[in-house]
C-alpha cells in the first residue's frame, strides 16, 4: 500500500513539473487608457508594433513547449486509428488553452514595464542631431 502512494505521488510531481507558468493574467476583456500605452515611445502605433512583435515570441515559445510536450507521447507508429487518444496528451492540450493569450500577456509585460524596448531609427536619428548640434558649437566658436 505504501509503495502505491509513494507511485501516486511521484507521478502527481511529474505531472506538475510538466507544467508552464505564465504570469497573472486577466483574461477578459479590460478597457484600457489609450495614454497609457503611447507614454513610453510616444507613438501609439508603434508600442502596438511592439506589442505585436512580443506576442509573436510568445506564441512561438508557447507552440515550441506543446509540441515538445506532446512529441513526448506520440507512438511512432502512423495507424489510421485516430480514435485513440492518450489521457496526458488530451491534458496537456487543455492547459494550454486555458493559458491566456500571448497578445494579454505582452500587454501586461508592457504596463509593468518589463519588456525592453529600442528603436534603432529613433536612435540613429537622435544621434545625427547630437552630432549636428555638435558640429554648430565647435563651428561657432572657431
Amino acid at each position: 500500500m505504501e509503495v502505491k502512494d509513494q507511485k501516486e505521488q511521484i507521478e502527481q510531481n511529474e505531472e506538475t513539473s510538466k507544467v508552464v507558468r505564465r504570469p497573472k493574467v486577466i483574461n477578459t476583456t479590460v478597457t484600457r487608457n489609450t495614454n497609457d500605452f503611447s507614454q513610453e515611445t510616444g507613438n501609439i502605433y508603434e508600442t502596438v508594433a511592439m506589442l505585436t512583435k512580443r506576442a509573436n515570441q510568445l506564441a512561438i515559445e508557447e507552440k515550441k513547449e506543446l509540441q515538445k510536450k506532446i512529441a513526448e507521447f506520440s507512438n511512432g507508429s502512423d495507424a489510421l486509428d485516430e480514435g485513440f487518444e492518450n489521457r496526458e496528451q488530451i491534458e496537456i492540450v487543455r492547459h494550454y488553452e486555458q493559458m491566456p493569450k500571448p497578445v494579454l500577456v505582452a500587454t501586461q509585460e508592457y504596463l509593468e514595464h518589463e519588456i525592453y524596448y529600442r528603436n534603432p531609427a529613433k536612435e540613429n536619428k537622435e544621434q545625427q542631431q547630437i552630432e549636428a548640434l555638435e558640429n554648430e558649437v565647435i563651428a561657432k566658436n572657431k
